[in-house]
């Protein structure tokens, strides 16, 4: 990044975008190959992630956090999703579990882990296993591993809230790998949703942005504003129409700078910087508790003091937000 003061946009786009990682092949055309779904199911060297309620289980060692895979003869009975092939030939799938892997929200270990997840008869170093959700540990998880659990969390989370045909009611089946479900009395297809997104930071073109807070939000935390895109709605217009409806500020040229998945449970946020024509506040109070113009200096020394919260290193927000001030801001 470059100093504050000055715009960090290399090549016009954001990172390191945590959530829009990956290191295997998604393999789309193999999710309509029964008898290749079904041979790789039966290797033993397939790897089979458990995913229940946007949580997994991961393994903490040696300062590392890495995703607990299991063969698929000890994967419990559940959805099943292919997530795609490494570079080195091996399959990945996941399989949506009944509920969550763990009563603790906060992650357990052992016997908790074990009760859990019955069905799997080894699970080593069960002091090191816990359940975690991509909040977590997406940070902390190598490419591959962030890659295929945002995958298995997005497909788990459109499956549960999808099971019946939008036309007849009735119950959908589950094919092409777990990217499509048909209904076998119309036969009409539904593929996994995702949901756009605009997010972006709004600056008065000198040393200001603007930074707001939802009515839910603890009182020191702040983040860029955002909003979903509408039906027949370029994305440009979808910037303009959400800043001026949330704060009553007027914007003009949107920059489009990158996009993360962001599948809480299944949005899309495509990141953007405009700069705003008018600086008068107007907050609607429904969305925006509060918000105000920041200077640079300003945002980096409330940040080191803790007055002022900003949104984690996971999100798209936190990386516009440090490229609008020219470098990573202190905490996270």
């Amino acid at each position: 990044m470059g100093q504050p003061g000055e715009m960090s946009l290399e090549n016009g786009l954001l990172g390191p975008l945590l959530l829009a990682r990956g290191g295997v092949d998604r393999s789309g055309a193999l999710r309509g190959d029964e008898a290749w779904l079904k041979s790789a199911w039966a290797d033993p060297g397939t790897r089979v992630l458990l995913v229940g309620d946007g949580r997994t289980l991961v393994r903490r060692s040696d300062g590392a956090t890495t995703l607990l895979f299991v063969p698929p003869a000890e994967a419990p009975p559940g959805d099943r999703y292919l997530l795609g092939v490494g570079p080195d030939g091996v399959a990945y799938f996941a399989v949506a579990v009944d509920g969550p892997l763990t009563a603790d929200a906060a992650g357990p270990a052992g016997a908790e882990v074990e009760r859990a997840v019955q069905d799997i008869e080894h699970l080593p170093d069960q002091a090191d296993v816990a359940a975690e959700g991509l909040r977590g540990v997406g940070a902390l998880l190598d490419d591959r591993d962030a890659g295929l659990l945002v995958n298995a969390v997005a497909l788990e989370a459109w499956h549960a809230t999808h099971e019946h045909c939008p036309r007849c009611g009735a119950r959908t089946e589950i094919v092409a790998g777990g990217h499509m479900r048909v209904c076998p009395d119309d036969g009409s297809q539904h593929f996994p949703r995702v949901d756009p997104a605009v997010i972006m930071l709004v600056h008065d073109g000198g040393d200001r942005c603007l930074l707001a807070r939802g009515p839910q939000w603890p009182t020191r935390r702040f983040s860029v504003l955002a909003g979903f895109v509408e039906p027949g709605e370029s994305l440009e217009h979808a910037v303009r129409r959400e800043v001026l409806e949330e704060v009553g500020i007027t914007v003009e040229e949107p920059r489009y700078l990158g996009s993360q998945p962001w599948p809480f449970p299944r949005s899309l946020m495509l990141g953007f910087i405009a700069r705003a024509t008018t600086t008068q506040i107007t907050p609607d109070p429904a969305e925006i508790a509060e918000a105000f113009w920041i200077s640079r200096a300003e945002l980096g020394a409330a940040v080191g003091r803790g007055d002022l919260g900003v949104p984690p290193g996971l999100s798209i927000a936190r990386r516009l937000i440090e490229t609008w001030y020219g470098e990573p801001l202190p905490g996270d």
